[in-house]
């Protein structure tokens, strides 16, 4: 199997496994970033090389403005392995980085829900929750 037919390969094989919804961002140069998830969980890069799984993080620059700071769960070289071999790998990868993501939520003690780090306030309230339970009169 030649190279861009294997790359088209990927591309499909990541879009069917990455948990929805699935935002793809193409480069100049080529290579192509998905994350995947609401709230994000999985952020992968496929370049015409290599494929780079990540656990999602985030970090708050401003108020208003949260950075993506993916931590890294492992790179592959597609151009190496076998199909079935590559695809077994990917699939832990991405199977690892949602679990990795997903340990990292905490329930909020008003609403219950199980929350991204990113988006609770404290360590026991989620954003929306603080927003409704702070006492402020809007």
């Amino acid at each position: 199997m030649d190279a861009p037919e294997r790359f088209d390969q990927l591309i499909a094989f990541l879009e069917s496994q990455l948990p929805a919804p699935v935002d793809r961002q193409e480069a100049a140069d080529g290579s192509m970033q998905f994350t995947a998830g609401d709230p994000a969980q999985v952020v992968v890069v496929l370049t015409d090389q290599s494929v780079v799984v990540s656990e999602f993080a985030g970090v708050w620059e401003s108020p208003f403005t949260l950075a993506p700071r993916p931590r890294r769960v492992g790179v592959l070289k597609w151009r190496r392995l076998p199909e079935t071999s590559l695809f077994n790998a990917l699939t832990a990868l991405i199977k690892g980085a949602r679990e990795a993501r997903q340990s990292r939520f905490h329930t909020c003690r008003y609403c219950g829900n199980r929350t991204a780090p990113e988006w609770m306030h404290d360590d026991g309230v989620c954003q929306s929750c603080a927003d409704q339970h702070s006492g402020a009169v809007h």
